[in-house]
């Protein structure tokens, strides 16, 4: 079946998948990175300032402000609300989307742009990172931006374009600017790594006269440097925390305790072009054989450039699985161009290999319950069970409709209904994941404590900080015996938290209404000592309470 007989399973996909993206940017807000950078925004939103980003009212030094510039106008024109928190990352995970088709389709043809498609369509990990708040779908889309105009500027000069390769190569410094400003200077990195792999693939030093120097470091400078600039100059301790811990100290440390194997983005990259991944070692040998003696290599820069980026993080101190989605979208143009061409039986076969990992699934799904010793935990789990069971549902039934419609040469009804099928299962997540709100968000806490709290209430976070909660509060909370990401801010600005618990007492026994979210421990500590406090909530993960 022809690509264009499959449309209306195309029509059928896209509206499913712009569904489920509704659904996922209704959820509660989830601790920590949901919570965090909704507030940070919203706090940008309502004091106006735009240079300092502040969370809990503390100086908050970590990313560059676009995201939270972007948040914040989303929620001046939509309110405060989940899905205006989730909004920029929802377009940008679209327009990362579009700009690898489009890019696909430029320089290989509508073959490869749909392959292209399909590929990123059907990949969990993508589907699930564009409805979260974190910064890596931001940069995800920045990095592909600029790695997608270099590779089109090289495309307009070899097709003797030279006004076309002159803008796409501005377009790229700015992409470069934009990913820095995401996330500080792996944008220059990655986009550094682009120009360095096609000039080794290509042995031609030539490109580096293409560069637009002069042009290029002006539009770099005139969209990254203000910020930088004005948030110096207001924040003397911002550069050598931003610059030297955020980057170097992160990068070569231990210090933000996110240790993992060196390994651990491995299984990662296969897991995101599920059901494909047995595709994925095929797709890359046919783009590095493919384009051998090309003059323009994008395929294999586009591989060397994504296995940068996994070595890049496999090397890092600190690792989140969030960290190599950069790589998935131009990897994907590969993959989408090995979808398109090769024999349909042998993607069949990888397709039947794809079904015993729904089988496993099940199994995990069924093993939920009892894979935590904590009984608030296992509840949870078992409610989320038949959630889980439906995404193993989903995936299974999607590869075994592949490999049954493979067979029959029907590869494009193939991919699309394994792009289906990828998207409902994300959408099962999804609604397994609602059930986990009462422990990973505050919304239903700030709701337990909203009746107690008016303008001059005292708010206090002890020895915890549940980064969702300010947000649904619409008020920040102040520390008690709390560091951790707030340190340099808490230096900066002595005197605007509470730093030893025994200090806390005579603070709460104020004259005035006071409400405090306390870690239970703690909470125990705090009862021995006799200090009055009601009981507005208790669960294993807080303790609400107001002074009576």
């Amino acid at each position: 079946m022809t690509l264009g007989a499959a449309r209306w399973l195309l029509v059928v996909l896209a509206v499913v998948a712009f569904a489920v993206g509704l659904d996922n940017m209704s959820r509660p807000l989830a601790n920590p990175d949901e919570g965090r950078y909704s507030e940070i925004s919203r706090e940008m939103s309502l004091s106006g300032d735009w240079v300092t980003p502040r969370l809990d009212g503390i100086k908050y030094f970590e990313k560059p402000p676009l995201q939270y510039w972007a948040t914040a106008v989303a929620f001046e024109a939509f309110g405060y609300n989940e899905y205006a928190a989730r909004l920029y990352v929802w377009l940008a995970a679209i327009a990362t989307l579009a700009l690898s088709v489009c890019t696909a389709r430029r320089i290989w043809g509508v073959e490869t742009a749909a392959g292209t498609a399909l590929a990123l369509a059907a990949s969990p990990y993508f589907l699930a990172l564009g409805g979260i708040v974190t910064l890596d779908m931001g940069l995800t889309l920045w990095t592909t931006f600029t790695t997608c105009a270099f590779l089109l500027a090289e495309h307009a000069h070899a097709a003797r374009r030279p006004v076309a390769a002159c803008n796409w190569m501005l377009t790229a410094w700015l992409g470069m600017a934009l990913a820095m400003l995401s996330k500080g200077l792996i944008g220059i990195v990655f986009a550094g790594a682009a120009v360095f792999f096609h000039v080794v693939l290509s042995r031609d030093l030539s490109v580096l006269r293409r560069m637009r120097w002069l042009a290029g470091l002006a539009i770099f400078a005139a969209v990254a440097a203000p910020w930088f600039l004005l948030v110096s100059r207001a924040n003397p301790e911002f550069a050598r925390f931003f610059f030297i811990h955020e980057h170097f100290e992160r990068f070569l440390t231990h210090e933000h305790r996110r240790v993992e194997p060196w390994w651990f983005f491995i299984p990662i990259v296969f897991a995101a072009f599920l059901p494909w991944a047995f595709a994925l070692p095929g797709a890359v040998r046919q783009a590095w054989r493919a384009e051998r003696g090309v003059e323009q290599q994008p395929l294999r820069v586009a591989v060397v450039w994504a296995g940068f980026i996994v070595l890049f993080f496999s090397a890092s101190g600190s690792k989140l699985p969030a960290y190599i989605l950069p790589a998935v979208p131009l990897l994907a143009m590969p993959v989408g161009r090995y979808l398109a061409q090769a024999p349909v039986g042998l993607l069949a076969r990888y397709a039947a290999f794809s079904v015993p990992l729904g089988l496993v699934l099940f199994v995990a799904a069924y093993l939920a319950p009892g894979s935590s010793h904590e009984p608030w935990v296992q509840e949870l789990n078992r409610a989320a069970q038949p959630f889980a069971y439906a995404a193993a549902a989903c995936f299974t039934a999607g590869a075994l409709a592949a490999a049954w419609l493979l067979r029959a040469g029907r590869r494009w009804t193939a991919l699309t209904a394994v792009a289906l099928a990828s998207v409902l299962m994300v959408g099962a997540l999804i609604e397994g994941y609602r059930v986990f709100s009462p422990r990973q968000s505050d919304r239903d806490a700030a709701r337990l404590m909203a009746p107690y709290v008016k303008p001059a209430t005292r708010l206090y976070s002890v020895k915890i900080y549940d980064q969702s909660l300010p947000f649904y509060l619409g008020r920040t909370l102040r520390l008690v015996d709390y560091g951790d990401e707030f340190e340099t801010g808490i230096k900066s600005e002595p005197g605007i938290n509470i730093e030893r618990l025994e200090d806390f007492p005579a603070d709460w026994l104020r004259p005035g209404d006071a409400v405090a979210i306390i870690q239970p421990g703690t909470f125990e500590e705090l009862q021995r000592q006799a200090l009055p406090m009601e009981v507005i909530h208790q669960d294993p993960k807080r303790v609400l309470v107001r002074k009576p």
